[in-house]
């Protein structure tokens, strides 16, 4: 509870704050319009405090799409308004400095620059507007921008009748973000015409709940490669962040959706192997339940099991959601695992991506974050996810396919 209060005092001083540079840049419009001005400011404000203690008090309950949504434009609001907060701080440093200054020189009056305190007002809900258009971009057209990213990996023990084998990975899909089926069929039918090999999945198919699942399962259905299509669960599958009336309806909840990733073909991997064989050369692929070093997300993993009866096998693929997994023991214990492929951060779908520079707030909390790194002749590939979570949007790291051509070295 006082979390609770905390919280809502928080956001109700920010809406203060951010209420007096609106008060400064209309105080010279008619006041007829400066009063609507003031109305329904303090009505989205008020209505977003309802929503949050409504959000709060109901934590640990399956959403439903329209407190999704909500939670999402209010989001949106609550990164404009932190942005405006930012700029008026300056102002009232500056302000705040020059007092002090003229109070220690003597007695003269402090002086106040109304036109230039105007003008830092007026900046300020400008730079507020900038991510609330960019983050309305990323709802209405960057959540749903399909990226095929293609990446050539040369490896010198890959067997030869491997070489040119083509893996496709999807990961953190969150179909309960989804409102409709259309975006998975737009994804489904790209994912089909790279005609990869073989098709994974490396996690998060829900946000919560199996329930999410169900109405998707066949469209999912539809995606094919001759090799198989392979899966395996992230820390959103596992129902943990639900409060469940018994231990029983939670691994019904599990049941089901491993269920419903088996009835759209999806071969789920809980810590096991598969071996593919051409010509008599074998490769493995792995796939390992969840595993972090992070303490807050789930530790379920046991790469020792998935691994055991691979060790003659050449060239080995790990399937694991969450990339910290690379460091923590893959890279340490297990330097025959050729490419770990994982997702999880989603590069905090927010972000610069760009040519020669990539920059998310997610590299703070990950060393390895999105795309491609290589320890010694290891490599860790991390895809930043097919859907979203949280914000129902993306902006610089958009949604992606990775379709991976496996090289022998030297041929």
């Amino acid at each position: 509870m006082t979390r609770l209060i905390i919280t809502l005092i928080l956001v109700l001083l920010i809406d203060i704050y951010v209420f007096q540079a609106v008060r400064t840049v209309t105080d010279t419009w008619a006041p007829g319009l400066r009063k609507a001005m003031y109305i329904g400011y303090w009505a989205v404000s008020l209505f977003t405090l309802g929503t949050l203690l409504l959000a709060l008090l109901s934590r640990g309950t399956a959403p439903n799409p329209m407190r999704m949504q909500v939670a999402n434009v209010l989001f949106i609001l609550f990164i404009s308004k932190l942005v405006v907060v930012l700029f008026l701080l300056v102002d009232d440093l500056v302000r705040l400095t020059q007092f002090l200054s003229n109070t220690f020189r003597g007695p003269e009056k402090p002086q106040f620059d109304l036109s230039r305190h105007k003008f830092l007002n007026q900046l300020a809900l400008v730079m507020g507007a900038l991510p609330l258009a960019t983050l309305i971009w990323g709802m209405v057209k960057g959540a749903y921008s399909y990226q095929v990213k293609r990446v050539t990996l040369q490896f010198p023990n890959l067997p030869a009748a491997f070489d040119g084998f083509r893996l496709l990975q999807i990961t953190d899909m969150h179909a309960g973000s989804f409102s409709s089926g259309e975006p998975l069929e737009e994804a489904v039918a790209l994912i089909n015409q790279q005609a990869a090999d073989v098709v994974v999945f490396t996690g998060d198919s829900v946000n919560n709940v199996a329930t999410e699942l169900e109405p998707y399962v066949p469209i999912l259905a539809k995606i094919k490669a001759p090799s198989g299509v392979y899966s395996i669960l992230g820390n959103h599958d596992y129902g943990d962040y639900v409060q469940w009336s018994s231990r029983e309806a939670k691994l019904e909840n599990l049941t089901a959706l491993k269920q419903h990733q088996r009835r759209a073909g999806w071969d789920l991997l809980l810590n096991e192997h598969r071996v593919f064989e051409r010509n008599g050369q074998r490769i493995a692929l792995l796939g390992v339940e969840n595993w972090s070093t992070r303490m807050h997300f789930p530790r379920y993993g046991s790469l020792a099991r998935a691994h055991s009866g691979t060790e003659d096998i050449p060239f080995k693929v790990l399937l694991s959601h969450d990339p910290s997994h690379w460091d923590g023991e893959v890279n340490t214990k297990y330097q025959d695992i050729d490419l770990t492929l994982s997702g999880h951060t989603h590069g905090m779908q927010f972000g610069v991506n760009i040519p020669g520079f990539r920059w998310s707030p997610v590299q703070y909390v990950y060393k390895q974050w999105a795309g491609l790194y290589k320890r010694g002749k290891q490599h860790l590939y991390v895809n930043v996810g097919l859907g979203f979570l949280g914000y129902h949007g993306r902006v610089g790291f958009l949604p992606e396919i990775t379709v991976f051509e496996f090289k022998r070295a030297g041929a």
